[in-house]
């Protein structure tokens, strides 16, 4: 589903991943975490792909929205548990949405 984002600007978190063959745990936590993130102030929506990497762009109202989502203890943990088990390799950025269109 395409995410439902306001009129720029606003903020997108770019996560780029490929994973390993370690799947204990991995959809729980995922499920866990977009419960948990959806509850957090300025978080606008998701959109999410996987076939050889994955993709993942949040969209946020502000900078701040994002570094406390990035500092959220349960967030924390998901992200130690991804370098440790689930991820071989991943890129993380975010950008500035200064204008967007679509149908």
């Amino acid at each position: 589903m395409i995410a439902d984002t306001p009129a720029p600007p606003y903020y997108a978190v770019i996560f780029t991943s490929v994973r390993t063959n370690d799947d204990l745990g991995y959809a729980e936590m995922a499920d866990r975490m977009m419960a948990l993130v959806e509850q957090q102030p300025g978080f606008l929506g998701v959109e999410s792909a996987r076939n050889d990497i994955g993709i993942t762009i949040s969209y946020w109202a502000d900078m701040n929205s994002i570094k406390k989502w990035k500092m959220n203890i349960d967030h924390l943990e998901a992200q130690r548990l991804g370098h440790e088990k689930w991820y071989s390799s991943f890129k993380t950025r975010i950008v500035k949405v200064e204008r967007d269109y679509g149908f």
